[in-house]
Formats: structure tokens, sequence, C-alpha cells
């Protein structure tokens, strides 16, 4: 099967964005997509904006499946419905509408919290040379067995990522943790940091890290 054949094409609804720049207001910048956790929606992590270095342009989308009040990427890993192929199916959604908007900007970089990590770092293994870097926050990468889509094998550790998490995590099990790790230091340029006391959430400290991971790793490099 060819690279091109191995995705399935979703029937999605179209996107929802948030964005913090009108649209005469972008060329030329970096763009940094936010992709939320399972459950919610675009303004849950929009607020990062006024937060983060303000050369970025930010874009919050909205997973495109419903779960409850909120959204979701795809099914729990957990759930019967959970399938590699849901995976890759909420990874084409993020792909089609960044082909359609990122002419113009200077880099592309990608931050996603919990599930949205997962999805974060799943689009990054589609596309290995597409993106400046990836923040993921008390998430993980998926186990995407010996699946040809996700190509591990481009990526050669250069593609700064930053993974901040609080080791009391409730949420996010240890066989997602000890995949991850061996994901991250094998195939990123990895920035770690623990938090105690922060559970499932971010906390001030963990974004303070974030803007400066942004404007040393992604700012500093492609200026």
């Amino acid at each position: 099967m060819s690279q091109a054949a191995a995705f399935h094409a979703p029937s999605f609804s179209d996107p929802v964005v948030l964005w913090s720049h009108e649209e005469n207001e972008r060329a030329g910048r970096p763009l940094l997509v936010l992709l939320h956790g399972y459950g919610s929606n675009e303004q849950d992590l929009f607020s990062l904006a006024d937060l983060l270095p303000s050369e970025f342009v930010v874009a919050s989308l909205r997973a495109p499946l419903a779960t409850g009040p909120g959204f979701m990427w795809f099914p729990l890993t957990a759930s019967i419905d959970y399938s590699l192929d849901a995976v890759k199916d909420a990874v084409e959604y993020v792909l089609s509408w960044l082909d359609s908007v990122k002419s113009g900007f200077s880099s592309v970089t990608l931050l996603g919290f919990s599930m949205g990590m997962a999805m974060a770092t799943s689009v990054l293994r589609r596309r290995p040379a597409d993106f400046a870097a990836v923040v993921g926050l008390s998430g993980f990468a998926v186990d995407a067995g010996t699946d040809t889509a996700f190509r591990d094998a481009e990526l050669d550790g250069t593609v700064p990522l930053f993974w901040g998490r609080d080791q009391q995590d409730p949420v996010i099990t240890p066989d997602k943790i000890e995949f991850t790790m061996g994901w991250v230091r094998k195939h990123t340029d990895l920035t770690k940091v623990l938090y105690s006391g922060m559970w499932h959430g971010i906390n001030q400290q963990e974004i303070g890290h974030v803007r400066e991971f942004l404007e040393h790793k992604v700012l500093t490099t492609n200026s």
C-alpha cells in the first residue's frame, strides 16, 4: 500500500478554528496550532495564546468527533471503538486543514494537551519534515506498532519536542508513559520537565517553560 493510500478519507464536518489574529495580520509569522484534549473544545486552550510569545499566530482547532458536551480526536484507547485507523483519520483531518491555511506562515508548531499531544505527535509522524517543533502537555504518543503510515524512521532526533507532565497524573496510564518515553527519546530532540501537584493539568510554571522553549527552539532558530 502506498503512503497516499495508507489513510482513509474521513467524512468530517468543516473545521472550527479560533484564530488569535485576523487573516491580514498572519503572513510571514510562525503558526502555533493548539490541539485540545478529550471531551473539550477549541476554546479550552485558547487562553494560552496571551501567555505565549506574541510573535506567533495561534490557531485552536476543534476535534471532529462529538462526545458528550465536547469533542474528541478519536475514541479513548481503552474503549471498544478505538482503532489505529481512527487515529489516522484524525491525522488526515488535521493535515487537510493545515494544508489549506499554512501558506505564508514562516513555520508551523503543534501544541497538544492530553489526547491533543497524541494528535500532535501523530501528525508529526505522518509529516516528519513539516514542523518546527511540538509541545506535549500531560499527554502521550500513540503506539502505532509497525504501521508504515507513521514515518518514525524519518524522525532523526532533530525536531524539538517539549513534554511536560506530573508523575502523579491519574489519567495517562503507565503503559502509555512507557511507550511515549521510549518514542520521544529515540525520535525527537527532547526537553522533558516534571511538575508536582499539577495532576492532569497545566500550571503557570509549565507555561513559562513552554514560552522559553518556543522562544529558543522556534523563534531564535528560525530568525
